[in-house]
């Protein structure tokens, strides 16, 4: 019996307000190397309102999970007092509006973020792979970028992990939310090598590693989150198509995700008819370090488009997702 209830709102006036940020979406957990937690999030606003001013993503926030069922307690801000850009650009520039937030993983004691330049949200004018070796606090630009047709345009939008064996697993799809997922592998060291990615894909009647990539899930997929958990593997997305955000469990990523063990864990709704299970023009779905399989802790968005608020991110608890 699947058992979800929201914990509270982790963002918003009274909450982030001291960050000058009550207006973000996302949240991209990942615990760093110096132990906190750090959440990665996308287009940010000083005011409660989409544009209220000081534009600004990706930034990020430090906090720690609290007791089991507890809330995110936020500890401090990428850049001081006050949230700041990871890195410096201009908002509606000539080239690009802004650079949204994909995935971000630590390996050892550097940690790496996906990241989207965008003209204009859904518009992808490349991806690009940022890291830091201060837990965050500072960022380089590695050099890897990725063109945004790659692979169909199926290689924009990513989630990423570190399996036991050897290799980071990378699903991705696109930004539009209007594609399958497509799955490669790539080692540690050569993350930031776009030309070490292998895709895995059917030939011949086969699967197997360096075949052109086959999408591995069907469907129309937003944000997703692929994480290790309980000896298995986790894989969260928002699923556009049904208007949800779904859950699935695996033995590992390149197992047949069709067949695998899969639940809705919330549901789309209008505004003014939410519950714990009912979110109003939801999306994201990212699993926040501490969460087990059967005690898993999600950062979710929602956007009110027409109001422009709310614009936040919250917290949801899921108990009985796994058999």
């Amino acid at each position: 019996m699947l058992n979800v209830t929201k914990v509270a709102d982790l963002t918003g006036p009274g909450i982030t307000t001291r960050f000058r940020m009550e207006a973000t979406d996302l949240g991209v957990p990942v615990r760093v190397p110096d132990g906190r937690l750090l959440f990665v999030f996308g287009d940010t606003f000083e005011e409660a309102r989409v544009g209220g001013g000081w534009w600004r993503s990706p930034v990020a926030l430090y906090g720690h999970l609290g007791a089991p069922g507890g809330q995110v307690v936020w500890t401090g801000a990428v850049g001081g007092r006050h949230a700041r850009q990871l890195w410096p650009y201009d908002h509606n520039g000539p080239e690009y509006s802004t650079v949204v937030p994909s995935d971000v993983i630590t390996l050892g004691d550097t940690v790496y973020l996906h990241a989207m330049v965008n003209k204009g949200l859904g518009t992808v004018v490349r991806t690009e792979i940022w890291r830091s070796d201060d837990s965050g606090a500072t960022w380089v630009h590695t050099g890897a970028v990725f063109p945004p047709g790659l692979h169909g345009g199926m290689f924009q939008l990513l989630t990423w992990a570190l399996g036991d064996d050897g290799h980071v697993h990378v699903l991705s799809t696109g930004f539009q939310r209007d594609k399958p997922v497509i799955l490669h592998r790539v080692r540690p060291e050569r993350l930031t090598d776009p030309a070490a990615y292998e895709p895995w894909g059917l030939a011949g009647g086969s699967w197997a590693w360096g075949n052109p990539p086959t999408p591995v899930l069907d469907g129309r997929f937003g944000e997703m989150c692929l994480r290790p958990l309980d000896g298995r593997w986790l894989l969260t997305w928002f699923n556009e198509g049904d208007y949800r955000i779904d859950g699935l469990v695996a033995d590992h990523p390149a197992s047949d995700l069709r067949a695998a063990h899969r639940r809705t864990l919330l549901w789309g709704t209008a505004w003014g008819q939410e519950d714990d299970t009912h979110v109003a023009q939801l999306y994201g779905g990212y699993v926040i370090p501490g969460s087990t399989l059967d005690d898993l802790h999600l950062s979710v968005s929602q956007w009110n488009t027409a109001a422009g608020w709310p614009y936040r991110v919250t917290q949801f608890r899921v108990r009985g997702f796994a058999r």
